[in-house]
């Protein structure tokens, strides 16, 4: 028997977020707006060269301008 997650093609990490956005949505207004402050997050990352630290960029905004420049592309 498989796990629920596995039959529906997600990965457990997935399911996880999933899992903590309807738990987060069906709380009160006031702890649903603490609860969906601390789902946030903010992940940055830079680019190592020679030894050197590169820019530090916000992973979302990255990943999104890359996403927008492969669609340009194709």
């Amino acid at each position: 028997m498989a796990f629920a997650w596995k039959a529906a093609g997600i990965t457990y990490n997935r399911y996880l977020a999933v899992a903590a956005r309807v738990v987060r949505r069906s709380l009160k207004d006031d702890k649903r707006l603490a609860a969906e402050r601390r789902g946030e997050m903010d992940l940055r990352f830079a680019k190592w060269e020679n030894g050197k630290q590169g820019e530090s960029k916000n992973l979302a905004e990255a990943n999104e301008a890359s996403m927008q420049q492969a669609a340009s592309g194709q």
